[in-house]
């Protein structure tokens, strides 16, 4: 796994670099300082996932990520950071940013890495539990039959996004809890999703 590291504190940097490095088969390929280098590295570079952090200079890592992946759009971004603003956590979904994690759990860092690198959206705790408070209410319609979504898979995916378990969705919608899993499964097949975290995810992008 080939990893180019941003952070405009080059102690927090070489440090991260440092962590980064004791894993086996993970090789920092680059640190940088800056959202204009972090372009640049990518560019020369092309790595697995960059890490990155969000509040830096005349360019921040979500201004960077947008242009990195709007020329690659297949680059795996996952944002470290220690702020969980509202903004930035819906910016980050928006350009498709693989993960977000917070600098507090620096022990999540390779775990994290290892979760991208296979595929997975990676988003810690904290901002699953805020996902509800910044969705926005307005959906289109048009969106989800667009996708092949059903009124009543709608309706069960807007209420995953919002935190609720099976047994809590199925009581919302007078349903067996049985039938709101196998509802969940078939949705997750059509969208080609893994879990309820991509389906959180993919209703924010997509369906509001």
């Amino acid at each position: 796994m080939k990893i180019v590291i941003v952070d405009d504190d080059v102690l927090v940097s070489a440090s991260l670099k440092t962590i980064i490095e004791t894993s086996d088969g993970v090789e920092v390929l680059a640190v940088a300082n800056s959202g204009e280098d972090a372009i640049k590295l990518y560019k020369d570079h092309k790595p697995d996932i960059l890490l990155m952090d969000i509040r830096m200079g005349k360019k921040n890592g979500l201004e960077a990520a947008e242009e990195i992946l709007n020329s690659f759009p297949k680059a795996k971004v996952l944002f470290l950071t220690t702020f969980a603003d509202d903004e930035y956590i819906i910016k980050a979904l928006k350009i498709g940013a693989k993960g977000y994690i917070l600098k507090q759990h620096y022990n999540s860092i390779i775990p994290s890495l290892n979760a991208v690198y296979s595929g997975q959206n990676v988003f810690g705790e904290e901002i699953i539990n805020k996902l509800p408070a910044v969705m926005n209410n307005q959906v289109n319609k048009k969106n989800y039959q667009d996708y092949g979504i059903l009124d009543k898979e709608f309706e069960i995916i807007s209420l995953v996004s919002k935190g609720l378990s099976n047994k809590e969705i199925a009581k919302e919608l007078y349903l067996g809890e049985g039938t709101v899993r196998n509802y969940i499964s078939v949705i997750l097949e059509k969208l080609e999703l893994r879990d309820r975290t991509q389906l959180a995810i993919f209703f924010f992008n997509h369906l509001v």
